[in-house]
C-alpha cells in the first residue's frame, strides 16, 4: 500500500522516475554516460554512483578489502534519500551485487531493481553454485589479468584488471571502437578480494523484504563476461519478475544504447509509474 501512495504522489506532482545507475568492477559512472544523456534528454532524474576506488573516488583497489567498504557510496546515497521516494535501482555486471544488498537494506526506498548482463544472487557469494554462476570464468582467453597483491605477494590478489590487449576482445566486442578506447583511458583495477566476499543476510520483515521489491532481468545474448549459461542460472534460482533480452555484448550502454535505454523505461512503465509520466 505504501509503495503504491508513493507513486501517486509522484505521478501528481508530476515528477519522472529517478533512475540511480550502478556500474560493474572496474567501470565507474562514466560507464552511463550516453544512457544518462538519453534519459535526461527525456526529462529523467538519474544518479550515477561511483563505488569505493572506482570511476572519480581516489581509494586504491588493493586498500578496499571488505564489500561492505566498497559498496559505502551507494549504501550512503540510498541513506541520504527522502524517505517518501522510491527510485529505479539500476545494477550491470558486478553491480548487481551492490544493488542486491541496497534492496536488503532500503527496501522501501526502491521501486524497482533492473539487472544489466549483472550478478543477481539473493544471498550473494555463499556457496560454491553462487561462484559457479555469478563469477566470470575468462580462462578461455588466457592470462587476462593484471592482478594487485595488496596483501603481500603470498596472500591472494586484492585487486585485478583486464589487461587492455583483451579489454576490447572480452568486454566490448560489439561496441564503437571510440568507447572501447574510453573504457581502456578509464577503467581501474578492481576490488576483486572485497567483492568476493559480498555475501548478505536475509531479513524477513517487511522494511527489509528484499523479495518484495520488483525484479527484471536484462540478459545480453552475446556476452563474454558473464555469460549466457550463467545469466539463465542465476534467472532460474531467483525468477525475476520478467527477463528481457538484448543481442549485445556486457556492456550494452555502449553496444545498444538506445535499445537499453528503451527496455528501461518500458520496466518502468510495467511497474507503477503511468505513461503519461514517462
Amino acid at each position: 500500500m505504501g509503495e503504491k501512495v508513493v507513486s501517486l504522489r509522484e505521478a501528481e506532482r508530476g515528477l519522472k522516475p529517478h533512475f540511480v545507475l550502478v556500474h560493474g568492477i572496474g567501470g565507474g559512472g562514466w560507464c552511463w554516460y550516453k544512457i544518462r544523456c538519453l534519459m535526461e534528454n527525456s526529462g529523467y532524474r538519474v544518479s550515477c554512483v561511483d563505488l569505493r576506488s572506482a570511476g572519480i573516488d581516489q581509494t586504491h583497489a588493493d586498500s578496499v578489502l571488505s564489500f561492505d567498504d566498497y559498496n559505502k557510496p551507494l549504501m550512503d546515497f540510498m541513506s541520504a534519500l527522502p524517505d517518501n521516494e522510491q527510485i529505479i535501482l539500476v545494477g550491470h555486471s558486478a553491480g548487481g551485487l551492490s544493488v542486491t544488498e541496497a534492496t536488503h537494506k532500503f527496501a522501501k526506498k526502491i521501486r524497482l531493481v533492473v539487472y544489466v548482463a549483472a550478478t543477481m544472487l539473493k544471498l550473494g557469494y555463499m556457496t560454491d553454485e553462487d561462484v559457479k554462476d555469478g563469477v566470470p570464468d575468462l580462462s578461455e582467453y588466457g592470462d587476462v589479468y593484471e592482478l594487485g597483491f595488496g596483501l603481500g605477494p603470498d596472500q591472494p590478489p586484492t585487486s585485478a584488471l583486464v589487461k587492455k590487449e583483451y579489454q576490447r576482445k572480452i568486454i566490448y566486442h560489439l561496441s564503437p571502437h571510440e568507447d572501447s578506447t574510453l573504457a581502456a583511458m578509464l577503467l581501474r583495477p578492481g576490488p576483486i578480494k572485497a567483492i568476493q566476499n559480498a555475501r548478505f543476510v536475509a531479513v524477513a520483515d517487511e522494511d527489509h523484504n528484499v523479495d518484495k521489491v520488483p525484479r527484471i532481468y536484462i540478459k545480453t545474448t552475446y556476452d563474454r563476461v558473464v555469460k549466457p549459461e550463467q545469466q539463465a542460472a542465476m534467472i532460474k534460482r531467483w525468477p525475476p519478475n520478467d527477463v528481457y533480452v538484448l543481442d549485445s555484448d556486457h556492456s550494452p550502454f555502449f553496444s545498444t544504447p538506445f535499445l537499453l535505454f528503451g527496455l528501461l523505461v518500458k520496466a518502468v512503465a510495467s511497474f507503477g509509474f503511468g505513461l503519461n509520466h514517462l
